[in-house]
């Protein structure tokens, strides 16, 4: 471990929980290494296996680069976890359980009444994230169109000596920023509704990207500059993987409206639909 603190005796790092067929597969090898080139492999205790590395601290670096290469290979290690053995029950970066392989069967043990029911509810369901966001230009134009509120302010602005203007300006901003929050809320109403069928669990995220799975969209986002566009709606669905392609359906209707632009990724193990364990 390249740059670390909170030293301890021995742990195993933590990616995933999955099921697994039979008890041949403890000890088995990832195809690949993990955080910071750490060689992975399987604990198993009856049905289910843990993915692993041995460590003897937590993951900390000064260098962001270095952060962000470790969350990636941390991604990156679950998704050949899911590829191989199907829907895991993914860790968040640098879970570590403190003791050797015995102690993560013995947790295994412990928390195999949460476990098993969510690997057996998740089995074959994925995360999907859509953001929906709209141009500011167009945004605001058509707020300014349905708004009566709004015209009266153009109109006084239009007669108003410099001093009144300006604090009429200031009114319409406020004003337009109040309707940008309300179509916001009711863009995410209208979002879960036309997903709902389609979804076994829609939750709403909040409107900036901070995660892992946030870091790998903005590595591979091709489109325009966000400055430009308000996001209206992030929605993080857990759906049945044969759902994919009519969800992008439904998304296309959303995206053919004006000025919208429509981010759909996935699919992903599901963090955020994984159950939390005491520390």
């Amino acid at each position: 471990m390249s740059e670390s603190a909170s030293e301890f005796t021995t742990g195993r790092y933590l990616y995933c929980v999955v099921t697994v067929d039979d008890e041949t597969a403890t000890g088995e090898q990832l195809a690949r290494t993990g955080v910071d080139d750490e060689p992975v492999y399987l604990v198993v205790e009856d049905d289910l296996g843990a993915v692993v590395h041995t460590c003897d601290a937590l993951y900390d670096a000064a260098d962001p680069d270095v952060v962000r290469k470790w969350l990636l290979d941390h991604q990156a290690t679950i998704d050949a976890a899911g590829e191989r053995f199907g829907t895991p029950l993914p860790f968040q970066f640098d879970t570590i359980l403190t003791g050797d392989d015995d102690r993560v069967r013995e947790w295994l043990t412990e928390e195999s009444a949460t476990l098993t029911p969510h690997l057996d509810t998740l089995a074959d369901h994925w995360e999907y994230r859509v953001e929906v966001s709209r141009d500011d230009a167009v945004l605001d134009e058509d707020l300014a169109a349905d708004d009566d509120r709004l015209a009266e302010l153009v109109d006084r602005i239009e007669s108003a000596g410099e001093g009144t203007a300006h604090l009429l300006e200031t009114q319409y901003e406020q004003r337009l920023d109040e309707l940008r929050h309300e179509r916001q809320a009711e863009r995410t109403r209208e979002l879960a509704e036309r997903l709902d069928p389609l979804a076994s669990e829609i939750r709403e995220l909040s409107p900036e990207r901070t995660t892992t799975l946030d870091d790998e969209d903005r590595a591979n986002d091709t489109s325009q500059d966000d400055s430009e566009r308000t996001t209206q709606a992030r929605v993080s669905l857990l759906a049945h993987e044969s759902d994919a392609e009519a969800i992008g359906d439904t998304l296309d209707e959303v995206a053919a409206e004006s000025g919208v632009e429509v981010r759909f990724t996935g699919p992903w193990p599901p963090y955020t639909f994984a159950p939390t364990f005491d520390e």
